[in-house]
């Protein structure tokens, strides 16, 4: 290699060496604030899930109503994070000095169509809101959110509660 070529190549390496150090200092210099401290979690070694009628202007079928309510204790359980998951009215849970009470109170209902989704993956979607709230003993709400479950593609009309008491549970596994 003769000198011309190993200055080109020198400096060729010295460019590229240069452009990642200023990349890398671009990036480090780019970073967001480091996290602050995470919100506090709650706890509670029990919770109990309550039934509550929708508003009268809100037609839901029952198996929806009972479809959600039973998905939402089974993804509950499966979550951990209680020691005891207590149906509504369950006597038990009246000794547990830190029980947590779960609100579902539904909001909106779209109903769907299984036949169209199947033959169009389009039209035909299922969606049914709640909004979810966590009330301490003391009646001091923790948390209240708005939660949807949805079926779009395949699945039955019903899939779409599966997949709001999903939601719930992730809900748990975040704050608590």
């Amino acid at each position: 290699m003769n000198r011309l070529n190993r200055i080109a190549v020198s400096s060729t390496f010295a460019v590229v060496a240069s452009g990642a150090a200023l990349l890398i200092a671009g990036s480090l210099w780019a970073q967001p604030n480091p996290p602050q401290a995470a919100a506090q979690k709650l706890s509670a070694t029990a919770i109990q899930v309550l039934r509550t009628d929708p508003p009268k202007d809100l037609l839901i079928p029952e198996d929806f109503r009972v479809s959600t309510y039973e998905n939402v204790i089974v993804q509950l359980e499966k979550t951990k994070k209680f020691k005891n998951v207590y149906r509504d009215g369950d006597r038990r849970a009246a000794d547990v000095t830190d029980l947590i009470t779960l609100r579902l109170v539904p909001s909106a209902y779209t109903a769907g169509s299984q036949k169209k989704r199947e033959v169009t993956t389009i039209k035909g979607a299922t969606s049914i809101s709640f909004t979810v709230t966590f009330v301490d003993r003391s009646g001091k709400v923790l948390l209240e959110k708005e939660l949807e479950g949805k079926v779009r593609f395949y699945g039955e009309n019903l899939r779409a509660t599966y997949d709001l008491a999903k939601k719930v549970a992730q809900t748990v596994n975040d704050n608590f």
